[in-house]
């Protein structure tokens, strides 16, 4: 089988080419791959290449395929794989699969690690470490983009499971969030803000009473409260206040006072940023649970906290990356009851576009950057779907499809665009 791929040779080096897969053993699959979301996680290993803990040190002369959220259809399982899958499934892939035998160790990922898997591809073949470990699961739902975002929500689960509690006179971990507690998610709209979000409300096992979204974007604000209406909340049972704290000279003062001066059970921050970190520390209540969810590429980054309020009041600090495969799991039963990660996506493009977005993910606004692999398309923002049509019949029809959709991405739009795009050579 040819694919074609974008490898990774090394610092800022991707490159789009096409190759002969090997033929797979009896302990792989044989899979297409339909669309791949890029990370930010992608942007920084394209960036450091072999110093990536991740990246093998000899992808200059092996390059691997990069892209680690995706989904796709099984074409041909091996022989020891027949009895659990079968060509013609739908898929979605748990990246983490913490193997100690992979190229790279215990890091050892689709999307990082690999010479034939990874999400910006045609085809791959999906190894015997990933199967093993169980982290090749079926996709039952509608399209595929939601099993694309699969990994990221369970990014969010995991560290919603991963932040713990006490009770006065014990030190037993309680793990996860406060029932009917107080949660702020600061810098909380971007991509992953947004999934923090949608999963909050949506849970019914477990959630907070008061939900507040911090952010200096006013706009990325606006369209938060547009996809996650304040009305929504409510009638699940969560106070939901969005703010922007570039606008107040006291946000630690306006935050806390939203809380009713209690302060924060739970508090994500979503960026790298010292002062966002230290901000989030001055609203903890007492045991309050800090997650730092933003992965740093400086590994010297740091943060002041105030460790009279760890020792008296019991505050503390987790720090997440990635979900497990039971975070995944939970992420595709969300999406089967109806969880639709629709509002995360703002662009939409072909292999293509892959290097160019991958290597400047930090300059383009906006959410996720979706892509159709067996697509020729330029990364183009939704938003200019109407302006495009008026002299393309393609996206004139894209447009109206997104229309009914307050302008999110649907199953619709992408089954249009899965029958008439242009493919990629």
């Amino acid at each position: 089988m040819r694919t074609t791929a974008i490898r990774l040779y090394g610092r800022n080096d991707l490159r789009l080419e096409s190759f002969e897969l090997p033929a797979i053993t009896d302990d792989e699959i044989l899979a297409k791959v339909v669309s791949d979301s890029i990370c930010m996680s992608s942007y920084k290993a394209a960036h450091q290449g072999p110093d990536h803990k991740r990246i093998p040190d000899d992808v200059h002369n092996n390059p691997v395929i990069i892209g680690h959220e995706f989904s796709g259809e099984i074409i041909e399982v091996g022989a020891n794989w027949k009895h659990k899958f079968h060509p013609g499934q739908k898929y979605s892939i748990q990246p983490a699969i913490y193997y100690p035998e992979g190229p790279v160790g215990i890091l050892s990922a689709p999307g990082y690690s690999y010479p034939y898997i990874g999400g910006n591809a045609t085809y791959v073949i999906i190894p015997k470490d990933v199967l093993v470990q169980d982290c090749l699961l079926p996709y039952d739902g509608q399209g595929y983009y939601p099993a694309s975002l699969a990994e990221p929500l369970s990014c969010v689960i995991g560290a919603m499971h991963a932040n713990y509690h006490t009770r006065p006179g014990s030190y037993v971990h309680e793990m996860e969030i406060v029932q009917g507690g107080k949660m702020a998610i600061l810098a909380g709209v971007g991509p992953m803000g947004l999934a923090a979000i949608n999963y909050v409300i949506n849970r019914r096992d477990r959630k907070p009473s008061l939900l507040v979204i911090t952010d200096i974007d006013q706009s990325r604000l606006d369209r938060a409260a547009t996809i996650f209406p304040v009305g929504w909340a409510k009638e699940n049972g969560i106070e939901l206040v969005y703010m922007n704290t570039g606008n107040v000279s006291d946000p630690v003062g306006l935050l806390k006072s939203i809380s009713g001066g209690e302060g924060y059970h739970d508090v994500f921050v979503f960026a790298p940023v010292p002062s966002v970190i230290e901000q989030g520390d001055a609203i903890l209540a007492p045991d309050g649970c800090l997650n730092f969810f933003a992965g740093p590429s400086d590994p010297k980054f740091s943060a002041k906290m105030n460790f009279y309020n760890v020792h008296y009041a019991s505050t503390h600090i987790v720090g997440t990356s990635g979900g497990n495969n039971d975070d995944l799991v939970e992420a595709l039963d969300c999406m089967s009851k109806g969880l639709d990660p629709a509002g995360l996506i703002t662009h939409i493009g072909g292999l293509n576009a892959v290097i160019e977005t991958t290597l400047k993910l930090p300059e383009i606004q906006g959410g996720k950057k979706l892509i159709y692999t067996h697509k020729d398309l330029p990364l183009t923002a939704i938003s200019d779907f109407a302006q495009l049509g008026a002299s393309d019949p393609f996206y004139a029809e894209l447009a109206r499809i997104t229309d009914k959709t307050r302008g999110l991405w649907s199953v619709e739009a992408e089954e249009f665009l899965l029958e008439h795009a242009p493919g990629i050579e």
